[in-house]
């Protein structure tokens, strides 16, 4: 069934071609975008929602999150608030929680985070294991996330377990634990930071996902300049994520390849770490993705809005580069396509404000602002009567 969504105030596409458009209209057909243009060009269709002057966009694209967990660190997070540095560490408190939980609480708990996003106008997620840390709890983080999320990365690498010994836990990473689970992701994520692994270890468990045929990510210049920028790049990770701490070269680096620089601005917030270097990576060329890295420890929030917000604000991003960040950005860290944009033959996610622009997503921060949402074609929430 065909559904004409009309009276778009202002309609973000993210299309080079069609750009923003005023007084625009878009028709839904299933699960895919049919046609975009003017309201005064739009075709008939099966149903129509006027949405009164709103502004359209597409729906978040976070690229980003570790959904797959049980338990909580809020002690951790007050310590920290109280002055305590933040470290690698706390992973295990959640390692912990999560090896103890049942698949169907595990489960649950990524169901009510994701529609928890998606009522915020987050439409495609990518989330992680890595808080299982052996092969049985990897395979089922892997397998319950594959059930519910968009993209699914294996995150082995995510923390040495305690008490274990480094070079034999990346053996099991590379071998065992990486035959297991691949075949139920798309991804391989490293977390390349002090505290947790080095150079060295990063690039095997990197070089050893790609000889299985996944794609590459990593956790990168989060706590300090590191090597982890230059590894994603120098093996053609699709992203690295964090890149708080960047040296001239690596901003070089990233300007001149096709490796995402996904920004958390969130996570800094949360950490008490200077907020990533937007504005200097925009500056030099490098494409920008914002995601909201949702998780127990450092950044436990969906709103991927407070993430656009923040980089406006607080970054030195314009609202246009934020929102095309937090959508055409995490597509691109994505390597899809198919999603961040309003285009014919894009998946039909969308996200209408309770607002005219975009502009209002940085102008009234903190205002929940998702006045409608369409995921797939699918009409999840929403004031709005539809006319046929």
């Amino acid at each position: 069934m065909a559904v004409l969504i009309t009276g778009i105030g202002e309609l973000t596409t993210n299309d080079a071609e069609l750009g923003k458009l005023r007084d625009a209209a878009v028709v839904v057909d299933g699960e895919v975008i049919a046609w975009v243009g003017s309201a005064a060009d739009a075709p008939e269709a099966d149903e129509r929602i006027d949405v009164d002057g709103r502004a359209v966009l597409p729906g978040w694209v976070d690229s980003h999150t570790h959904l797959v967990f049980a338990g909580d660190r809020t002690a951790e997070f007050e310590a920290r608030m109280a002055g305590k540095a933040y470290s690698a560490g706390g992973i295990a408190v959640t390692v912990n929680a999560t090896r103890s939980a049942s698949d169907e609480q595990l489960a649950a708990n990524l169901r009510r985070h994701v529609d928890e996003a998606a009522k915020q106008g987050t439409t495609c997620l990518e989330t992680k294991t890595g808080y299982g840390l052996n092969v049985e709890d990897e395979v089922r983080s892997a397998r319950i996330a594959a059930e519910v999320a968009d993209e699914v990365t294996f995150l082995g690498a995510h923390l040495v377990p305690p008490g274990a010994d480094a070079e034999s836990y990346v053996d099991l990473v590379c071998g065992d634990m990486l035959d297991a689970v691949a075949p139920l992701v798309r991804w391989a994520d490293v977390f390349c930071e002090t505290g947790a692994f080095d150079e060295a270890q990063s690039g095997r468990v990197l070089k050893a996902a790609r000889e299985r045929g996944l794609g590459l990510r990593v956790h990168g210049n989060q706590l300090g300049e590191g090597p982890g920028v230059r590894l994603a790049v120098e093996l053609g990770a699709a992203s690295v994520d964090h890149c708080t701490y960047l040296s001239e070269a690596d901003v070089e680096a990233l300007a001149a390849s096709d490796t995402v620089a996904t920004l958390l601005p969130a996570c800094d917030l949360s950490t008490r770490q200077p907020l990533a270097p937007a504005r200097r990576l925009l500056d030099a060329g490098a494409t920008v993705a914002l995601a909201s890295n949702a998780n127990p420890g450092s950044s436990y929030t969906t709103s991927m809005a407070f993430c656009v917000t923040t980089a406006v604000l607080q970054m030195r991003m314009t609202i246009d580069e934020a929102v095309w960040a937090a959508t055409a950005g995490g597509a691109r860290a994505l390597r899809r396509d198919d999603v961040g944009f309003v285009r014919p033959g894009a998946r039909a996610d969308l996200q209408v404000l309770e607002a005219p622009s975009t502009t209002h997503l940085a102008y009234r921060p903190g205002v929940p602002l998702t006045a409608a949402v369409w995921r797939r074609g699918e009409l999840l929430t929403s004031g709005f009567a539809s006319k046929r």
